[in-house]
């Protein structure tokens, strides 16, 4: 499995994880940057992403669901806040009500992602920053911390894949 670690740190307000992958940084950077890529992993195995919307700016957003098992939906948004090709990555990150526009629901939370090179492999480090602890409880309860762990565990198999070409990464 690819996650080497996780931590919910409740006085920090934080949930980490930490995950190695057998690829060179730049490969690993597109799994974030191709929103095609983006949705075999994003999300655990039972409910599957689509990005409808992904311009990987600072500035743009990203607009997606999860399909889980049944076919119920659950909507997020993210607002790109920077991006430092190919080493670190900061969104806004919440929920989205039908329409696909943030919802307000259980807040805002800030995710941190910087992918390390450990000559040939990578070291990627994920942090999401919430806004109270109640907040993060709530993330906790709904199962944050496993799906995310699935999520991730996903990843080495889409690095496995032939790289995409620079003409499918972007924005959708």
């Amino acid at each position: 499995m690819t996650v080497i670690s996780h931590q919910a740190d409740r006085e920090n307000l934080t949930l980490a994880f930490v995950a190695e992958f057998d690829a060179v940084v730049e490969r690993v950077w597109q799994i974030w940057e191709d929103p095609r890529l983006l949705e075999r992993w994003w999300g655990p195995p039972t409910y599957p992403a689509t990005f409808v919307k992904h311009d990987f700016v600072p500035g743009g957003d990203s607009r997606y669901y999860m399909t889980g098992p049944d076919g119920d939906k659950s909507r997020g948004w993210w607002k790109i806040v920077e991006v430092d090709a190919p080493s670190r990555i900061v969104f806004e990150d919440g929920f989205s009500g039908d329409d696909g526009e943030p919802s307000g629901w259980l807040g805002t939370a800030t995710c941190t992602v910087t992918l390390e090179d450990l000559g040939g492999r990578t070291r990627m480090t994920t942090v999401t920053t919430f806004e109270s602890l109640e907040q993060l409880e709530e993330m906790v309860k709904m199962g944050m911390e496993e799906g995310m762990a699935l999520a991730m565990g996903q990843i080495d198999a889409i690095l496995g894949a032939p790289a995409a070409s620079a003409s499918s990464a972007g924005s959708v």
